[in-house]
């Protein structure tokens, strides 16, 4: 059995991602840049450029040029879209499924993937329509029509 904390498990994944990370960033990547009056030139470099899609967690070199159009719309690889923390420029992020872009983790509650804002005007939706549909059950079908 499993005795340790769930910050202490979170901090092991962190740093198994951060070695499977370090391998990744010493990969090259080659790009071809070519340019409106038709010249080009090679273009190494260990990292995603501008001209390429790429996730925005920290270290991550997925390229998402065949990844499903959402992750390429929004920048973020499937991995670290579902992924309970993030790093984003140095902080500790979730991508939060409502907003599609990351957020700090104090903006979630517990385990959820979606930020207590959305959640609240989503929830206010559902029961605005809930009320709504039960006026309409309580009236009589002389009122209706």
């Amino acid at each position: 059995m499993d005795h340790r904390t769930e910050e202490e498990r979170e901090q092991q994944n962190l740093g198994e991602e951060a070695v499977h990370d370090e391998k990744r960033r010493k990969q090259k990547i080659t790009i071809r840049l070519v340019y409106a009056d038709g010249s080009s030139r090679w273009n190494s470099s260990s990292s995603c450029t501008a001209l390429s899609y790429c996730c925005q967690a920290d270290e991550c070199l997925a390229d998402l040029q065949a990844a499903k159009r959402y992750n390429r719309r929004h920048k973020v690889c499937e991995r670290h879209a579902k992924a309970p923390v993030v790093l984003v420029s140095g902080t500790r992020q979730r991508f939060c499924q409502q907003c599609s872009k990351f957020h700090e983790l104090a903006l979630f509650d517990d385990n959820k993937r979606s930020c207590r804002e959305r959640l609240a005007s989503h929830n206010e939706r559902r029961r605005k329509a809930q009320a709504h549909h039960a006026d309409l059950q309580s009236q009589p079908e002389s009122d209706i029509n």
